[in-house]
């Protein structure tokens, strides 16, 4: 938790943890009180459950707010983060003010095919096993992940971290996601962030979000890949803090 006034709550996505937000709370923290938790199997959760689908990071965001009393706040969401404050709006709506999802699927289809790959458990292990070599690949193509030349220091740190059920039961859930048919149970401020440079999800899931979702704001990115927050940091964070901080009521 960083920061003073009403409560924002931070999501982060795929092979991630809260150290992705540290920047944004530390800017955000001055006009907000900001969260942000680590999914089950990620960053430094608790690593012994049975599963770690993404209807179990829902009712994560649902219980970490009933522990806290936070009875309403708006949730922010990267990639994975952001398709769970979607879900967590369409099931728990008394609990999401507002969501924004950055570089979200939206249909689990849109994964680049390496993450889908990782949701095979045969795939999945072997990759695991060989961190080294997955390491190495990322390391590489970073160029194309992220403009942020710490980008990779931050994976290789939560990647290291991801427990073995997590890397592949995840991911392999996120591919079977297809939020459409639900969407237009979301009635709050909804705004979308995509950067046309993605290479992890691709950059026009923001269609069908506006499609499902017609109050939706779109924002997007030209230059910018899946990592906005490391791409274009002060529009990024002046963007979220605008949609914060407007007061438009639930439609």
């Amino acid at each position: 938790m960083y920061g003073r006034g009403r409560p924002v709550i931070l999501l982060h996505g795929y092979l991630g943890s809260w150290g992705l937000w540290q920047e944004t709370m530390s800017w955000l923290g001055r006009y907000y009180r900001t969260y942000a938790l680590d999914f089950w199997g990620f960053g430094e959760s608790d690593t012994k459950r049975d599963t770690y689908v993404v209807q179990d990071f829902v009712s994560l965001v649902d219980q970490f707010m009933e522990q806290l009393g936070i009875m309403q706040a708006p949730l922010v969401g990267h990639s994975m983060g952001g398709t769970v404050s979607l879900a967590v709006a369409i099931q728990f709506p008394h609990r999401v003010k507002k969501a924004v999802v950055i570089g979200s699927p939206i249909v689990g289809s849109s994964l680049s095919i390496l993450l889908k790959l990782f949701g095979m458990r045969p795939i999945g292990w072997v990759v695991y096993h060989n961190l080294w070599a997955f390491k190495l690949s990322y390391k590489l193509l970073a160029p194309f992940y992220s403009k942020d030349p710490t980008w990779s220091k931050m994976m290789d740190r939560d990647v290291s971290r991801t427990t073995l059920e997590a890397f592949f039961l995840s991911i392999g859930s996120l591919r079977l996601t297809d939020l459409r048919p639900n969407l237009d149970k979301i009635k709050v401020p909804v705004m979308g962030m995509y950067g046309d440079k993605d290479i992890v999800v691709h950059p026009n899931q923001w269609k069908p979000l506006i499609d499902g979702v017609h109050h939706a704001r779109i924002e997007r990115y030209h230059k910018a890949g899946h990592f906005i927050m490391l791409d274009e940091p002060p529009k990024f964070m002046q963007t979220l803090k605008d949609f914060l901080d407007n007061e438009s009521p639930p439609l």
